[in-house]
């Protein structure tokens, strides 16, 4: 026997001991799982008439919605913002992949007491953006 004969096999003498009354004809016993599937089958087709699928690309991604909120920085970006341009003057003759590095090496040589202000920074824009979000997603589902 098949997984599924065993399955459906224990699923009968379940309901065999629960319902000692009915006769135990697997007919009467699949008709409650196939009226479950007829339900379920008519509740998909009632979605589907309403489905929008997303907006694809030409790579086959989703568009993403330009009124969405953008997401927040995080600290390093930050720190990244305030001392790029400090670099860019001091090394005029850096690439952007020098001075990616070299801003990574400065973040790694600062202690937990100098990356503070950018975590907290960080932490509010998060929290700003999680509100955002949340009217967001409020609006769009009272607009569907």
């Amino acid at each position: 026997m098949s997984s599924k004969s065993f399955f459906v096999q224990m699923c009968q003498e379940e309901h065999k001991k629960k319902h000692p009354e009915s006769s135990g004809n697997f007919d009467e016993f699949s008709k409650k799982f196939k009226d479950l599937a007829t339900s379920h089958k008519a509740r998909y087709d009632r979605e589907m008439k309403n489905y929008v699928p997303p907006k694809v690309d030409k790579k086959g991604k989703t568009k993403k919605d330009p009124n969405a909120p953008k997401r927040p920085l995080f600290a390093f970006f930050l720190f990244c913002s305030e001392h790029r341009p400090k670099i860019k003057s001091e090394h005029p003759g850096l690439t952007f992949r020098d001075t990616a590095k070299k801003l990574g090496e400065m973040w790694s040589e600062q202690s937990a007491k100098d990356e503070q202000p950018y975590e907290q920074k960080a932490a509010k824009l998060k929290e700003k953006y999680e509100k955002d979000i949340a009217a967001y997603c409020a609006k769009g589902k009272s607009e569907a």
